[in-house]
């Protein structure tokens, strides 16, 4: 029989033997999820997307949520995206996934009006033309950057960069170059100071905030490297901003994450805009799980 909703993880996150409190926060962000599908009358069921054993057409939608292998796994994740996605309809939909998977995105929404970070792309298949690292920098202007690929996450080789290490890091960016495409954006100082705050949109409508804090001495403020969640109270201006964000995209997000600072200028700035698979921080206010779920019902009765 046909699955209403399959909740997309990986293989970790599915029947885990042991945990601890990261695997489980996570357990219960997914559970809080399934929870408000299931009060819906909706049937739930969580698989690893890189089952082999799973047959995608015996579910209605498959709802990203911690797929968080996939950059490490990316071209055997996007024949899945391919594959699965001719099967069963995805949220956010394939599209959606495919153009928000590389940061090129930035650029469209800065073209439809999004102040974002200042980025600066460089693309793999030209890496031969290209200057040095120093002259890639020195183009961006600054006196500190961030230097990362274009398709990554959980801070995969991301790198501060300034004058006195520019140079050592010139052969991993070659390395990096020669198989990915990267970008380059001045480092914003505010980070260090007042964090990257995250919100939250549901089916259009914005739920809850939280800040996010790098530990003393980083600027990354993922919890992998020492960084803290709090919770945030947005303002009138953040939550405009959010749903800015989220308005520029072409197609409509049944979720997003809007991840944004305040730039070196002190304005609102686009971090990410995150449709994949982000970490919502459900746990934070479980009544987002219900606004996701009443979108995802009103999407099933469409199909």
């Amino acid at each position: 029989m046909k699955v209403d909703v399959t909740i997309l993880t990986e293989a970790q996150y599915v029947q885990p033997e042991k945990t601890d409190w990261y695997i489980d926060q996570v357990l219960l962000e997914d559970r809080l999820v399934m929870e408000a599908l299931e009060r819906k009358g909706h049937s739930v069921q969580k698989k690893d997307w890189a089952d082999p054993t799973m047959d995608w057409g015996q579910t209605k939608l498959a709802i990203f949520r911690t797929t968080w292998d996939y950059f490490h796994r990316f071209p055997e994740f996007k024949q899945w995206i391919d594959s699965a996605g001719q099967q069963t309809t995805f949220v956010n939909t394939k599209e959606q996934i495919l153009w928000n998977i590389d940061k090129h995105y930035m650029a469209d929404l800065e073209k439809a009006g999004v102040r974002i970070v200042t980025s600066d792309f460089r693309q793999s298949k030209n890496a031969a033309s290209y200057g040095s690292l120093v002259d890639w920098c020195s183009h961006v202007g600054g006196e500190q950057w961030v230097l990362k690929p274009t398709i990554s996450g959980a801070a995969r080789h991301t790198y501060k960069l300034n004058a006195s290490n520019i140079a050592e890091h010139e052969t991993i960016y070659r390395e990096l170059l020669a198989q990915e495409d990267m970008m380059l954006q001045p480092f914003q100082y505010n980070i260090e100071k007042e964090g990257e705050l995250s919100l939250m949109v549901m089916n259009g409508q914005y739920t809850h905030a939280i800040r996010k804090m790098a530990k003393v001495g980083d600027f990354r403020v993922q919890d992998d490297f020492g960084g803290s969640v709090h919770h945030h109270q947005a303002s009138a201006e953040e939550i405009a901003f959010a749903q800015a964000a989220v308005a520029a995209c072409e197609l409509a997000p049944m979720y997003a994450r809007v991840d944004m600072i305040k730039d070196n200028q002190g304005e609102l700035a686009l971090g990410e805009l995150e449709l994949i698979e982000p970490e919502l921080w459900f746990r934070e206010h479980p009544a987002a799980a219900d606004v996701l779920a009443e979108g995802v019902e009103q999407l099933l009765g469409k199909l």
